[in-house]
């Protein structure tokens, strides 16, 4: 099974993240410009919460908040369900659907954030694993031992 680890060395991007005190408005350039749906919100302290595009529809717009006059701390999740790099992809698909989450931050041993993973990212991890899974038995069942 994959861990956490191996999807976050297949996305090899860049951690973007925004600060409380950004404005709304920035941290949705940021997810604009970087087509993604969630920045994790970093403080001098580190990981405090995470700003999603469903935090902005719910907390702010539907509320009458202006982007530009928001603060991402005014709108932002702060309560987070994480994990390891060394968590399976079953751990985070259990654990996004169960706490309603699309995003989880990757936390390591030292208590460092070293990585955002969304469901698009794990159900397509998931997939790829059974489409392999059923091609290796495809090829078993022709007696091409070939990929084993």
């Amino acid at each position: 099974m994959t861990t956490v680890q191996e999807l976050l060395d297949a996305k090899a991007g860049v951690l973007w993240t925004v600060k409380p005190d950004d404005t709304v408005f920035h941290a949705l350039q940021i997810m604009a410009d970087k087509d993604i749906g969630a920045l994790p919100v970093v403080g001098p302290s580190g990981l405090v919460g995470i700003l999603s595009e469903r935090d902005y529809a719910r907390r702010g717009i539907l509320l009458g908040r202006a982007s530009k006059n928001t603060l991402v701390r005014d709108i932002m999740t702060t309560s987070l369900h994480g994990v390891q790099p060394e968590h399976s992809l079953d751990r985070c698909e259990s654990l996004m659907t169960n706490k309603h989450v699309r995003h989880l931050p990757v936390i390591d041993a030292q208590g460092e954030l070293v990585g955002i993973i969304s469901i698009g990212d794990v159900l397509k991890a998931i997939i790829r694993q059974q489409q392999e899974h059923i091609t290796r038995l495809a090829l078993r069942e022709t007696g091409d031992m070939a990929l084993d």
